[in-house]
């Protein structure tokens, strides 16, 4: 079963160095965290199978890394300034402050009072000063999307790579909103990262693109280890739709606090293109954009048939990094009472996304040859090039594999005496244990086979 509670995933984030709260030893800053030594590798790893499955296996897809620091101007246009906002109330008795659509019955979370104020909005982006005058205007924004520096992109990818229509530009980056009850550990914070494609497409065909992207990204997210039991569709009402977006159909998944939001597949129709664009009037657009005199030109693509000018529409798949690494630690985390009555935590992990992929064990770490050994096979297998590899030096074989099933790493490889040469069973010299993380079986190969045996392995688990 996956996790039950957040207090037993934060509390193994921090013993096992996945999850630290960001400025911890000045008390934390409240919505913020760091990634330790093995959530960096979990993260990373999310992060490439997304890529690989949005850039490196398709063909109509391109990849970008836009700028943080964002144009007032564009955000501006995109609406942000004007309704990126949410409703927040003050308790008039503690003085804290609460989303309005999140106060249950009408009461302070804190206090449990009943007297807070009239809702009123809350612009969530964060404003910071560019260059040396602080008069007000010289200012921009830190993006509170990723989205929009692929719409400003659009003519310089377009002249760059010459797509054709239906294609689409991939982006991961940060993103800053400043929440104002950021809550549930990584699920809601003011800093994180973002998995944004926007895929442009023949107006009149976004329909049946919009299905297609909410079928392959529920897929891929199966493929990443969680469950169909614990993922739902949701499709917002209409009047739940963004400003931007014609349908949108939210991927939910079961965390242990309730069933919200991983990811967003929206149907943005041309409001973004449009909005951007010099003139938007004169392109014909279907979306209500405003007039646009800070723009310097036209965002548009040769139409697929005719080759006149053309203003995409664009569907959008978009995942939150962190909320995906929570998604994945959640249902990966198992407690199991073994035969023998004791209990192991195990992080079940897809091995692609393991932050280790195989730990060496020398059996006996006085014995210099036993050590020599393992460091030689983890240096050969490192050269796989299927990610980290560790050696474990803790000495004591039991704790070692234990550490390893709650870290999630698939394999382990223990060196011992018979792996020298040295051992009481003649008809094993040269070989070593692998030992399975799932079944905890174990089985002997000889060391010039381990290479292939652990790239057939990670090659059949994808």
């Amino acid at each position: 079963m996956p996790a039950k509670t957040m207090e037993s995933l934060v509390n193994l984030c921090k013993r096992r160095g996945f999850i630290f709260q960001g400025s911890d030893i000045y008390g934390g800053l409240q919505g913020v965290y760091d990634y330790g030594p093995l959530g960096v590798e979990l993260k990373n790893n999310l992060k490439a199978a997304w890529w690989r499955a949005m850039v490196y296996e398709r063909d109509d897809i391109e990849g970008l890394d836009a700028a943080i620091l964002t144009h007032k101007s564009v955000l501006k246009h995109s609406g942000h300034e004007a309704t990126f906002s949410d409703p927040m109330v003050d308790c008039r008795k503690c003085k804290s402050r609460w989303r309005a659509d999140q106060i249950k019955d009408g009461k302070c979370e804190k206090c449990g009072s009943s007297d807070l104020t009239e809702p009123r909005p809350f612009n969530l982006m964060f404003k910071t000063n560019v260059g040396p005058v602080t008069d007000g205007d010289h200012f921009a924004y830190l993006r509170p999307e990723t989205a929009q520096g692929i719409f400003c992109n659009f003519k310089n990818v377009l002249d760059s790579t010459s797509p054709k229509i239906p294609f689409g530009i991939a982006q991961i980056g940060k993103s800053f909103r400043n929440e104002i009850t950021p809550k549930n550990f990584i699920f809601r914070v003011r800093e994180f990262e973002q998995m944004e494609l926007e895929f442009f497409v023949q107006p009149g065909t976004d329909d049946e693109w919009h299905s297609k992207w909410v079928a392959a990204r529920v897929n891929w997210w199966k493929a990443q280890g969680l469950e169909s039991d614990n993922l739902q569709q949701y499709a917002q009402k209409k009047e739940e739709l963004a400003h931007y977006a014609k349908a949108t159909v939210d991927i939910l998944y079961r965390f242990p606090h309730g069933m919200e939001e991983l990811e967003g597949v929206s149907d943005r129709t041309d409001f973004d293109l449009g909005s951007h664009s010099k003139d938007p009037q004169e392109l014909g657009l279907k979306a209500k954009v405003e007039e646009n005199k800070d723009s310097v030109v036209k965002l548009t693509a040769p139409d697929p048939v005719t080759q006149k000018p053309l203003v995409p529409y664009v569907i959008e798949p978009s995942a939150g990094v962190d909320r995906g690494v929570l998604a994945v630690l959640t249902e990966a985390y198992t407690e199991e009472k073994l035969e023998n009555g004791t209990e192991r935590i195990v992080l079940k992990l897809k091995p692609h996304l393991s932050p280790i992929k195989v730990a060496v064990i020398p059996l006996a770490r006085n014995k210099p040859e036993i050590v020599a050994k393992a460091k030689e096979i983890k240096d050969a297998l490192l050269k796989l090039g299927i990610g980290r590899i560790y050696y474990e030096s803790s000495g004591n074989i039991g704790k070692s594999y234990r550490r390893h099933d709650e870290v999630g790493t698939p394999l382990c490889v223990t060196v011992d005496f018979d792996t020298i040469g040295k051992g009481e069973t003649p008809d094993q010299a040269g070989t070593v244990t692998i030992r399975d993380r799932d079944t905890m079986k174990q089985v002997r190969v000889h060391a010039d086979k381990l290479a292939e045996h652990i790239a057939g392995f990670f090659r059949d688990a994808r």
